[in-house]
């Protein structure tokens, strides 16, 4: 896939998600959260471009550093999100500041890697953002999933002490 074609859909993504991440949204714990960072993976693994092919320990260095700074920003992001359940067992959520300067933080340390890359001499393909990004949303996804899952109350009764034991039979005197 070409870089410009890379670019267009980071851009797109990077522009849905922040647009959506301000507004409060309704977690849905069932629904495929992990889909669009596998999309977005195997759009960036059919790339060619991935690792340089005349510093390949270096490009994997920078590969490997990035997707540790995306999953961190994602980690960020979850945690830095206000996320409330409603009386009827819905669970929501909405980005704070916090979340913005963890974004900031993110994006910074991401130029200041591919700068490193760069004074290295090592190319840097537009496809090996796709996977930092991905991880972005999956870490950012699965935390959210499973702070929502802690809110929502369960639909079992609780459990009493004694549950699931085998009782004895009740015998009768004649």
């Amino acid at each position: 896939m070409s870089a410009l074609v890379n670019v267009l859909v980071i851009v797109a993504v990077a522009a849905l998600v922040i647009v959506r991440q301000f507004r409060a949204r309704r977690v849905d714990t069932d629904r495929r959260w992990w889909l669009l960072p596998v999309i977005l993976t195997v759009v960036a693994l059919r790339g060619t471009g991935i690792l340089d092919a005349r510093h390949p320990i270096e490009s994997a260095l920078l590969l490997a550093a990035e997707l540790l700074i995306g999953m961190a920003t994602g980690a960020g992001w979850a945690w830095t999100t206000r996320i409330w359940a409603e009386a009827d067992g819905a669970v929501w959520s909405r980005s704070t500041r916090a979340s913005v300067v963890v974004w900031i933080a993110g994006i910074a340390l991401r130029v200041g890697l591919f700068a490193f890359g760069a004074l290295l001499g090592v190319h840097q393909d537009s496809s090996a953002l796709l996977p930092a990004l991905a991880g972005t949303l999956l870490v950012r996804a699965g935390i959210l999933v499973r702070r929502a899952q802690s809110l929502v109350p369960s639909a079992r009764p609780a459990t009493a002490y004694g549950d699931g034991m085998p009782r004895p039979a009740w015998k009768e005197r004649v």
